[in-house]
């Protein structure tokens, strides 16, 4: 096996995912959602507790599992999560209700991400998780970079595409626009930008205070 797999499944044994999340999976891949890994997931946690996050957005529900993992971090914080899929929106409210979470903490938006984001408040929140439509990544980035506070953080799970950017051969649109936002973001002054490959990958990028 060669060792970055052996990396890769000994990661994935080692991470410990909470009962309560574990049965939002379920229920999420009942209906066709694709949550992220629980290695991707105990990375977003670490990073909301960090950041000691008050305020996070999300872009895709993941059927819950997401928020539940950013909520792990910083079981403080009030998240609004956008879904253009009322199905997976329903589950995230029953995990988020079977997790005991406060209906106080959790925000539920239906509708396109496109159409939502131009009405949020900049500079307004610690998080962005982007797991939307990967066709426009690039888009929701733009706006979550806009939607952070200054020294705020904005996530982008699956970035790695399942093995496709790293393939040079690969050209597609999709694949083409991972590749470029993680060479252009990497190479930005504007953010401090980790990629890590455990997982689906995740794409970490801090904003920097201008002053």
């Amino acid at each position: 096996m060669p060792e970055h797999d052996a990396n890769h499944r000994f990661a994935a044994e080692a991470t410990v995912e909470p009962e309560h999340i574990a049965r939002a999976r379920a229920h999420a891949l009942e209906v066709g959602a694709t949550p992220i890994s629980p290695e991707v997931g105990a990375q977003c946690a670490v990073i909301s507790a960090v950041a000691k996050a008050l305020n996070i957005v999300e872009i895709g529900t993941g059927a819950g599992v997401s928020g539940l993992w950013l909520l792990r971090g910083s079981p403080r914080a009030t998240l609004t999560t956008i879904d253009s899929e009322p199905e997976h929106l329903a589950m995230a409210r029953r995990a988020f209700a079977e997790a005991k979470v406060p209906a106080a903490r959790a925000r539920f938006i239906t509708g396109r991400a496109s159409d939502v984001l131009p009405r949020m408040n900049e500079a307004s929140y610690d998080i962005v998780l982007v797991d939307a439509d990967p066709d426009g990544v690039i888009e929701y980035v733009e706006h979550g970079l806009r939607l952070v506070r200054a020294g705020g953080t904005v996530l982008v799970p699956r970035v790695l595409g399942n093995g496709a950017v790293a393939d040079p051969v690969r050209r597609d649109a999709v694949t083409t626009a991972y590749r470029s936002l993680i060479q252009e973001t990497q190479a930005s002054p504007a953010v401090i930008g980790a990629l890590s490959i455990v997982g689906e990958g995740l794409l970490q990028l801090t904003t920097v205070p201008t002053d």
